[in-house]
């Protein structure tokens, strides 16, 4: 089983959001009018991460009314059915039903699929080499 190298937090994707944008910004600046230059966004952490929170609210809102997010090359995060069952407390030993529920599911996409198993990531870092094809959330 691979092992986690590093946990990214939404904060560490505020930062790096907020410092590619603002690269870019200054990238760009020059070929701006003053005109053009004044209608910018100026891209802040707390509008990178108000972005993120509102992105990841309506992933949360859309997936508890049952509907299939598909993000092409990424994934898709869908809401299934998971059937009534019999399981066993493994301290105990006792028998016990668990209620059906529902659960999202991930399906990796291709593109994420073919980085994650490359053998090295595309900034240079090593991977462990496999690829989950999908992977259970919520269970």
């Amino acid at each position: 089983m691979p092992t986690i190298t590093k946990t990214i937090t939404k904060k560490d994707l505020v930062n790096y959001i907020t410092d590619a944008l603002t690269k870019k910004q200054a990238d760009t600046h020059h070929a701006l009018s003053e005109e053009d230059h004044s209608q910018r966004v100026k891209v802040t952490k707390v509008l990178v991460k108000d972005v993120i929170q509102s992105f990841l609210d309506k992933i949360t809102v859309e997936l508890a009314k049952g509907n299939r997010l598909e993000f092409r090359e990424f994934g898709v995060f869908e809401v299934k059915q998971r059937a009534a069952r019999r399981a066993q407390n493994p301290r105990t030993l006792e028998k016990v039903q668990v209620p059906a529920k529902r659960v999202v599911k991930f399906k990796v996409g291709r593109k994420m699929r073919e980085m994650v198993e490359e053998d090295e990531g595309p900034h240079g870092q090593r991977t462990a080499g496999h690829g989950a094809a999908e992977m259970s959330a919520g269970g």
